[in-house]
Formats: C-alpha cells, structure tokens, sequence
C-alpha cells in the first residue's frame, strides 16, 4: 500500500515509497560523470528525481513507465521539492493499484456526462440535436470520452479530464447565450460539446499521456473533424452550411495559425468558442500548478515554463 504522496514530501524526509516514472534521461556532468533525470510522479503531482551514484547501472534496472519503489531524501532546490535517489527496485504490476499513480477529476464522472446529455437534450435544431445523439450514443466514443485527459501536460491532465473540460466550456458557453445577443444558441452548444472530441484518439492514457501516432501525426482538430463528417453523413438530409460552420468551429478553436488551427475564428460562434476554451484552459493550469506549489514559506509559485512567469498564490499566513 501507498503511503507517502508528492504533495506530502517534505526537505529533509527519507522517501521511501513507489512512483510512477514519468520520464527518464541519462546525462552526464561537465566532468563526464553520469546521472538521471528522473519525473516521479502518482495521483497528487510530480516531483523531480536525481540519481548521482551508478546511474549507468541504474539506468538498465527500469524505464519510463514502470512503478519503481525507492529509497530516497527529499531537498529544497530553487524553491521546490527534489528527490535524491539512492535505491532502485522495479515493482511488479500485480503489487500496485493504478489508481494511486494517475489523477481523477474530483467530480463523479456518470454526474458529469448525465450534466453535459442534458445540454443535448436543450438543443432546438433537430439536425444538430440528432448529431449529437449519435455521438453519444456510440458506445465506443463515450467510453473513450469519459476516461480521456484533454491534454498532455497543460491543463485537466487527468481521468476524465477531457469531459470536465467540455462540460466546463459548454456551461460557460451557454452563459455567454444570455449576455450577447445575435447568437446562435444551438450551433455555439454543439461546437464547444464537440470541439475537443477528437482528443479521444489523440492520447493514450493507460498508464502515462502520451501522444498516439494519429495524435503526432494528424491531431485532435483534423480527427475531430473527420469524426464529425462520419456523423453527420449517418442523419439523412444533413444541412451542408450547418455542417461547414461547424467544421470551421472545430478547426479555428485554436485560435491561430501558431497554436494549431488551420483556420483563425471567422464566425461569430467560433470566436466565442476559442476563447472560453482558452479561458478555462488556462484558469485550470494555473489553479493546479498553485495546488501542485509545495513551499508554504513563499507567496509565488516556482516559474511556469509555459507562462513564462511567477504566479501569485495570495499572502501566506504563518505561524
């Protein structure tokens, strides 16, 4: 059984625990001495791994991947938490519970999808009411969409993240219904429910997130509007300009060229969709990373690399 989590390491502590490896790098010194660069993590984040002595012959005992147990100390380096391993052994899977070694959303997950269904249920326009059913009515994508992370390694990196995230954009959609006018409830609803579907196939997520070869090689948005073709050729007497404008929604949630889109928003609809997508995107990664801070003493968080900055986690009171 667990019992020590990387939100409750401590400097200064003996770790002697399993973890999942996240990652794993051979690298030398200046001097040409060898060591790993270790990612540790399990359900409550990641933290940093050193291996100074024999990592030659520690290199070949596991792999990225695998559940390692290991005897360890924790330290303060640049304001977080690293580990410095000194013991190795590699655990065997009928020892571990996964569950222990990958987040979950907090929410249920039935209660959530049942949340978003009952947007469907909402929607007036019977041809995108009927697109829509007939994803969710595909038992294949749903159990996909349930389990699915909506990303690697920025935001809702988790079991069931990509349905939080859809059903958090679609909420915050439908608000933005009643504060602007001229919008096109049903298509906006629609589009924000099936903006990311083709992330199901653009991860794999057993164990570690990792891209899948479609994922590296087409990406969530083209494959997100292949499986909406493939839908709405099934609903006899589709209509074509629907099915364009929600092509264009898939394709320019991005919002431009540089991060990904073929096509910048050109609709009213999908230029609301791009930015609450990227609002709540960016609200979750930077509640986590606060959450994920483990040094009490300091009012910031260590650097986010993607941000580029420091983030502010509010005045700390200390006793």
């Amino acid at each position: 059984m667990k019992n020590i989590y990387v939100k409750d390491i401590k400097a200064g502590e003996k770790v002697r625990d399993t973890f999942l490896v996240a990652d794993k790098t051979l690298a030398f010194s200046r001097k040409g001495a060898s060591y790993l660069n270790l990612a540790l993590k399990d359900k409550t984040g990641e933290v940093e791994g050193k291996i100074w002595d024999k990592a030659m012959e520690w290199d070949k005992v596991f792999k990225k991947g695998d559940i390692i147990y290991i005897d360890a100390r924790g330290i303060s380096y640049r304001n977080a938490i690293q580990l410095t391993v000194l013991e190795v052994s590699k655990v065997e899977e009928q020892e571990i519970n996964p569950a222990d070694y990958f987040p979950a959303v907090e929410g249920n997950i039935e209660a959530m999808f049942e949340s978003l269904v009952a947007f469907v249920e909402q929607i007036e326009t019977p041809p995108l009411r009927a697109l829509l059913q007939a994803f969710f009515a595909d038992d294949a994508i749903v159990t996909r969409f349930k389990k699915a992370p909506a990303a690697k390694g920025f935001h809702h990196v988790c079991i069931g993240g990509l349905l939080e995230h859809t059903l958090s954009v679609t909420r915050l959609l439908d608000l933005t219904t009643k504060h602007y006018e001229g919008i096109n409830r049903d298509l906006l609803l629609t589009g924000g429910i099936l903006h990311d579907i083709g992330k199901i196939h653009e991860f794999s997520y057993d164990r570690l997130v990792d891209y899948t070869d479609q994922g590296r090689l087409i990406g969530h948005i083209v494959m997100g509007v292949e499986m909406l073709n493939a839908k709405a050729a099934t609903i006899e007497n589709f209509p074509e300009q629907t099915a364009m404008e929600l092509r264009h929604l898939i394709l320019s949630h991005h919002g431009t060229l540089e991060f990904g889109s073929p096509k910048r928003p050109k609709t009213l609809e999908a230029l609301i969709v791009h930015y609450i997508d990227d609002l709540d995107a960016k609200v979750n990664a930077f509640q986590k990373f606060i959450q994920s801070s483990q040094d009490d003493e300091s009012d910031w968080t260590p650097f986010h690399r993607l941000f580029e900055r420091y983030i502010y986690k509010g005045k700390q009171e200390y006793t």
